[in-house]
């Protein structure tokens, strides 16, 4: 009988090379062998997020916390699944209950702050960039959220006083910026045109 240790070690290769249809099978294997083996489930549950079957994923994620409620990984990508299928309202209560018992989750955090921004809360989602940032400063992906969210409320001097602290921090956000739609509005504006330049 194969050790379930090595056939783990054998999916998770599968799923670094992107075989995600064959990595799954590996996982069900196992599975059928450990019904409680939550690294398994878990990645499994990856993988089929990574074929964009979403539905299938939260099933597997479901499956892992009725046996272990309390498992982050699972807690997390299953909140990043649901955020896929744009059921936004259940990705933000997932949130919200996590981090009523741990309000310091930073990935969690994260996730609340782009479901925030794509339900247009863009205040509250400010407010959690902040969190954030008192603990990391100089994250620049969440710099940029921040001045995506001030733009996106018409703040433009705001939005463009982080956005150049972004840009200070990586370069990858001229670009980023100069692409994208949310700042469509100020590819007339001199300061954003020296920003992204």
């Amino acid at each position: 009988m194969p050790d379930i240790d090595q056939l783990l070690k054998s999916a998770n290769r599968l799923f670094l090379k992107k075989y995600f249809k064959h990595a799954i099978s590996i996982y069900e294997k196992i599975i059928e062998m450990d019904s409680t083996n939550i690294d398994a489930i878990n990645n499994k549950g990856y993988a089929l997020s990574k074929t964009k079957d979403f539905q299938s994923a939260i099933n597997c994620y479901d499956t892992g916390l009725k046996i272990n409620p309390y498992e982050m990984t699972l807690l997390i990508n299953k909140i990043s699944a649901l955020r896929k299928m744009n059921m936004l309202d259940s990705a933000l209560n997932n949130c919200n209950n996590i981090l009523s018992k741990k309000p310091d989750e930073l990935i969690v955090l994260y996730h609340k702050l782009r479901i925030l921004q794509m339900l247009k809360k863009y205040e509250e989602s400010i407010e959690i960039c902040d969190k954030i940032l008192d603990v990391y400063p100089n994250n620049s992906d969440v710099l940029y959220d921040k001045a995506t969210n001030f733009i996106l409320l018409g703040k433009t001097e705001n939005c463009l006083n982080v956005l150049n602290l972004t840009i200070q921090i990586s370069k990858k956000f001229k670009v980023k910026a100069k692409n994208s739609k949310s700042f469509h509005v100020l590819h007339k504006n001199p300061d954003f045109i020296k920003l992204i330049k």
